[in-house]
């Protein structure tokens, strides 16, 4: 009977092996999805599905190098961006499995001089799930006017950089913000600590984790290939020159064989003598952690129903996105090399199609549960704000309402019911407007695609403000950084940071300007010692001082 269970045993776990892939209705359907956007003689993509340490679907398409005629396979490789941030935190990882360093440990200890005016401790943690307030690199050098593509900056520029900073978005611990900064700060930390070059480090992990065309790139002239060129579409295929050094946070250049490899190891496949506790601990949130969306390089959510961790990576026309769904043992990734594809969207397309999920739409509130009551035309325009600045304009023009947003086209809407609109030419994008209990009006829009989210109007008494005031040049101490105001008319200023083109402002309260994404917080505008606060996507706080004439 003992021998008789053990055979029966024996099959299920062979046939669960063995069973089949993908339908061949799911792989035709897999295949339109995965070349949507590569048109004859364009980019394209390589995407794979591993499930149980298997592939079970796999597909590349479209052209590596337009010059040449390659094609893409399985061994181009491509620039995976921020999702080489997991390989960051691997080797972070396997330097506190040698004892070197701690999570605990502030990172000063090995920087010093490092915003030596910040008394509260910044972790290795703190980096690792971007709650140590650092500001983001990239967001700081486009303050300076410098576009970081056309720069050929390194790790040691970034650190350059952060020894001039003086401040932090904020309080490390309390909030999570993610930040380029955290990694390039962790590769600089591995450096230090193994006492051999980020890339050199890294490379002896990779050939251990079976990927020898893997590597992080610290000279553009040394890449090896054959490379995916990344292309955009403005009327033809046009490439551009990669010049960029800095790694860590991303500039990792793989292939899909090496990305196989790898996700087999994470599934319990394969060889390697990296320890296995480790690569297990690497997929997991970070211990004793108040912001567990975030670990080791890995977002974790939910998605219609099924836990996964994810990540998405973009630089330029190279984009590249990760699924692991656990519950199911199976992973799927995709790589580009063109600006029309859109791996994150594409790549949770073939998981719908793999596990026979419904659409979007079925997972999201995408509309009003009823009609509410009455709001008038005359009562809507004006500006909305979400609590962390993103704002809507509503204007009636020739009785028509618009709704205008920063870096959108103005878009025309149609009323639909007593407090409800929507987007004349795209009738799912509505609009609701409500009332809170002081009476405040707030609108909350819906869509196919994204949860509902909610702006509150902005009510301000300027019937003594003098709007010159706020005129002038201020400047940030820490970069260099530079911004003029002037006055033009209304609520409107003119706008100029760093070398950027100057752009339009709006004043929502006196103490309260949008402009071009960044909301500015003003104190003391009266005063020669005015102060400036700019909040943007990936820093915040960022103190700008009126110059005196």
């Amino acid at each position: 009977m003992v021998r008789l269970l053990a055979i029966v045993l024996m099959l299920i776990c062979q046939a669960a092996w063995a069973q089949p892939g993908p339908t061949l209705l799911q792989r035709r359907l897999l295949d339109s999805v995965a070349v949507q956007d590569v048109p004859p003689g364009a980019p394209g993509i390589a995407t794979v599905v591993i499930q149980h340490r298997r592939v079970i679907y796999q597909k590349t398409a479209g052209y590596a190098d337009l010059t040449d005629s390659s094609l893409i396979g399985a061994d181009t490789r491509f620039n995976i961006a921020s999702n080489g941030k997991q390989f960051t935190a691997l080797a972070v990882l396997t330097l506190i499995e040698s004892n070197k360093v701690k999570l605990s440990d502030d990172i000063r200890t090995f920087f010093p001089g490092l915003l030596s005016g910040i008394k509260d401790t910044i972790t290795v943690q703190s980096l690792l799930n971007h709650t140590s307030g650092l500001r983001d690199c990239y967001d700081l050098w486009n303050l300076q006017g410098l576009t970081w593509w056309e720069q050929t900056f390194s790790n040691e520029d970034v650190l350059k950089l952060l020894m001039g900073q003086q401040a932090l978005n904020f309080k490390p611990g309390s909030e999570y913000l993610y930040s380029n900064t955290n990694y390039i700060l962790l590769a600089l930390l591995v450096e230090k600590l193994s006492g051999k070059g980020f890339v050199e480090y890294t490379n002896q992990l990779f050939r251990k984790l079976n990927m020898p065309n893997t590597s992080f790139e610290s000279n553009y002239k040394q890449i090896r290939g054959p490379i995916a060129r990344a292309y955009f579409n403005f009327g033809t295929w046009t490439t551009y020159n990669w010049i960029w050094n800095v790694c860590g946070d991303g500039n990792l250049f793989t292939t899909l064989n090496d990305q196989i490899q790898w996700e087999i190891l994470l599934q319990g496949g394969g060889k390697t003598p990296i320890n296995r506790q480790w690569l297990a601990k690497s997929q997991q949130p970070l211990p004793l952690s108040n912001f567990p969306n975030y670990g080791y390089g890995l977002e974790f959510g939910t998605y219609k129903g099924l836990e996964y961790a994810f990540h998405e990576g973009a630089t330029g026309a190279w984009k590249a996105t990760v699924l692991r769904f656990p519950s199911k043992e199976t992973t799927l990734l995709t790589l580009t090399n063109t600006g029309k594809s859109i791996p994150s969207m594409q790549t949770r397309q073939m998981a719908d199609i793999l596990f026979s999920l419904r659409s979007d739409a079925a997972y999201l509130v995408t509309k009003p549960e009823r009609i509410g009551d009455p709001v008038r035309d005359e009562e809507i325009p004006g500006i909305y704000l979400t609590e962390s600045g993103f704002a809507f304009e509503f204007e009636n023009r020739d009785n028509k309402m618009f709704l205008k947003r920063a870096g959108r086209n103005d878009v025309e809407l149609e009323r639909e019911a007593a407090n409800i609109f929507h987007q004349k030419f795209d009738p799912p994008f509505k609009q609701e407007f409500t009332r809170k209990a002081d009476g405040t009006l707030q609108v909350t829009a819906y869509y196919i695609n994204h949860a509902p989210y909610t702006l509150t109007r902005q009510h301000a008494d300027f019937s003594s403000f003098q709007f010159t005031r706020l005129n002038g040049k201020y400047r940030n101490q820490e970069t260099g950084a530079e911004m003029t105001i002037g006055y033009q008319s209304g609520l409107k200023y003119s706008l100029k940071i760093g070398t950027n083109d100057p752009g339009d402002g709006i004043l929502v309260t006196p103490e309260k300007l949008l402009f071009n994404g960044y909301t500015l917080e003003v104190q003391n505008s009266t005063s020669s010692t005015a102060r400036i606060y700019l909040n943007g996507d990936r820093i915040s706080r960022v103190e700008f001082v009126r110059i005196k004439d």
